[in-house]
């Protein structure tokens, strides 16, 4: 890891909580609350996945959409809660430790940036509203490309513009198709497993594997 040049990073999940938004309704919600905000999840990753094979692309926000209102009368919540958990899932909480290890990773001069599935409005909005504005270098967005992860295209992104080889970018997700498709590319890709997960079984083994973004610190 001595010869890293970019630090990138998935911003759902591995930077930002998914289920703070449905956390801050839980008291409306119920004791269900986790499942449904698991399903909600769960249900719009494979709407950008089933996408992306049918050739039929939308951005990332009517994803959210879509997903939400599947799950939402899957689990018989009230129609009348859905624009509260859209603006709660605008401003998803950052992880903790977050901003001290990015601030960190800053001062040592690595380029920082966000490669997301989210479009370029989102992003922007959960970077401001956790207070990251000046810690990243670039904010990709898979609308560039009109694909969604982990389409070799989203991962060429950071490459091509900062003109480095794929083994000089270290790429962080907690998800772990997700840490798949960079590491597949030729990414050093490190999973961030917070929740003592098990690795899928897609022919590939991640780089390191951490508990939360802290640990980075000790890797590179």
């Amino acid at each position: 890891m001595k010869n890293i040049k970019a630090i990138i990073f998935d911003a759902y999940g591995t930077l930002f909580d998914v289920n703070s938004a449905t956390e801050k309704c839980k008291d409306k919600i119920g004791d269900k609350w986790e499942k449904f905000s698991n399903y909600w999840r769960t249900t719009q990753l494979e709407y950008t996945w089933l996408r992306s094979l049918m050739g039929r692309h939308k951005d990332f926000w009517e994803i959210t959409e879509d997903s939400l209102e599947k799950s939402m009368e899957n689990f018989k919540i009230s129609h009348s809660m859905k624009d509260e958990l859209l603006d709660l899932y605008k401003s998803l909480s950052a992880f903790e430790e977050v901003p001290e290890t990015l601030k960190i990773l800053k001062e040592k001069n690595y380029k920082l940036a966000i490669l997301s599935n989210g479009t370029p409005n989102l992003l922007n909005g959960l970077v401001s509203s956790n207070k990251l504005e000046n810690l990243f270098d670039d904010l990709f967005s898979i609308e560039e490309v009109g694909i969604y992860k982990p389409d070799a295209k989203v991962y060429e992104m950071p490459t091509k513009k900062y003109n480095i080889k794929v083994n000089e970018v270290a790429f962080l997700s907690a998800n772990t198709w997700d840490v798949s498709g960079g590491g597949n590319y030729g990414f050093n890709a490190i999973w961030v497993n917070r929740n003592k997960n098990i690795f899928d079984k897609l022919d590939f083994k991640p780089k390191h594997v951490i508990k939360n973004l802290k640990e980075l610190l000790n890797i590179i």
